[in-house]
Order: structure tokens, then sequence, then C-alpha cells
């Protein structure tokens, strides 16, 4: 048994959207994920998706997509990204996924998944305030996504780590804090996984253990479609 993350598949079977267009790290990534998930994930495993699972725009478009990942092996929980626009509330996904036969996906927003004695935490995040282009209207996004963090972290009962799952990065190159960060820093996060970042804008990954916190950038094709392992 073993819990693993990988961020930004950007699945394009409800809909002809592929991202071979951007670039060789894309090319055949449907099949190379499949074949690479199943290289290494067993039935008893846990994956946690970050963001960004569905080109779909509506959720009956992702029925393809489901039902890929449903073949997959492993409970997989799903954490909103900022193309997942086929999210809608969490009662709509959840008879979505009854309807379908889908048991082994579920959703992370408000609320905590235990892994052994880890809890899994998370939100999708926004754009930091250190972005040059940072507007009133982001802040007011951010800080509603600082508070959807809070109420995760709020749910945790007993555990021995905390893990946060986010889509955006949760600091810039800089390492600039900002209230998303010491949101991690006030309940004792250990790590702190996230994606959107693809292609040349992989320079701009916080990656280490910063204030005892570790950081890792797990997009999709900056892993090589190869689901991260990150605890036995």
């Amino acid at each position: 048994m073993a819990l693993y993350t990988i961020a930004d598949l950007h699945l394009p079977l409800g809909i002809d959207k592929p991202m071979d267009i951007f670039g060789s790290a894309w090319k055949n990534y449907v099949e190379r994920l499949a074949d690479n998930w199943q290289s290494v994930i067993c039935e008893e495993d846990v994956v946690v998706l970050a963001g960004d699972f569905s080109w779909a725009t509506y959720l009956e478009q992702s029925i393809k997509d489901f039902e890929y990942l449903h073949k997959l092996n492993g409970k997989k929980i799903l954490l909103k990204g900022n193309h997942d626009y086929w999210w809608t509330t969490m009662n709509k996904l959840h008879e979505f996924t009854d309807k379908n036969g889908f048991a082994d996906i579920d959703f992370l927003q408000n609320n905590t998944f235990m892994y052994k004695d880890i809890a899994i935490c998370g939100t999708r995040g926004w754009i930091h305030p250190a972005w040059d282009s940072f507007s009133d209207e982001d802040r007011k996004i951010f800080d509603r996504e600082v508070l959807r963090l809070e109420l995760s972290l709020n749910s945790v009962k007993e555990c021995r780590e905390i893990y946060v799952f986010t889509h955006y990065p949760p600091m810039p190159v800089t390492m600039e804090t900002n209230q998303f960060v010491e949101m991690i820093k006030k309940y004792s996060v250990t790590k702190c996984m996230y994606g959107h970042l693809h292609g040349a804008s992989h320079k701009n990954a916080v990656e280490g253990i910063i204030d005892g916190i570790e950081y890792r950038l797990v997009s999709g094709d900056y892993l090589a479609f190869m689901p991260f392992k990150l605890s036995d």
C-alpha cells in the first residue's frame, strides 16, 4: 500500500483537445500515463490528482475521462484545477460517480482524507499576490482559497503528518510568503504538492524544504507522466 500523486493530466477523451501541440513531452501522453500508472500502482494504493484532470467543459462531457481513470489501479482523490470547468457541487459530483459506478473516485474540497496516519488536505489555490498582474478580483479569489484550505485543515482529527495538495504554486520563485503559505505553516504541514506549471514554466517551480515544509511540483509533463510516490 502506497500514496502517490500527479497533476495536470488534461485528458482529452471527452472532447478533441490533445496536448501534443505543446511539445514532445506530451506525445502519446494518455497511453504513456496508463502504462506508467499500471506499472507502479496497485489496487490498494491511493493517488491524489492535483487539478486539471479533464478538458471537458461539462460533467457529462467528462464521462470518457472518468472511465479511463476508473480502469486504472488504486483509489483516486481529485482536486479542482483552473481548467476543470466540469467541476460542480460536491453533491452532483458524488451523484455522478455513484450513477456510473466510479466508487474508486472521490473529491477533495473543504474536507480531509486519511491515508494511514497521514491527513490529505488541500484546495485549488490561485495566483499568488507577488504576481505583477494581481488584481482586486484575484485578491477575492485568493482569500476564498485560503479559507477553503483552512476548512480542509480544520477538518483533520488525529494524524501523524499533514500533506497539502494545491493546483496553483503556493509561492513565487522569490519565495515571498503570503496568507496561503502562512496557513500551511500554522497547521504544521509537512509536505505541499502542486501542479499548474508546464514546459518553460517549470523554471518557476519552488522545490525542496523551506521552513520545515517540503514543496514539490508534480505536473504530469514535469514527471514524464509517472505518478510520484509520497509514502509507503
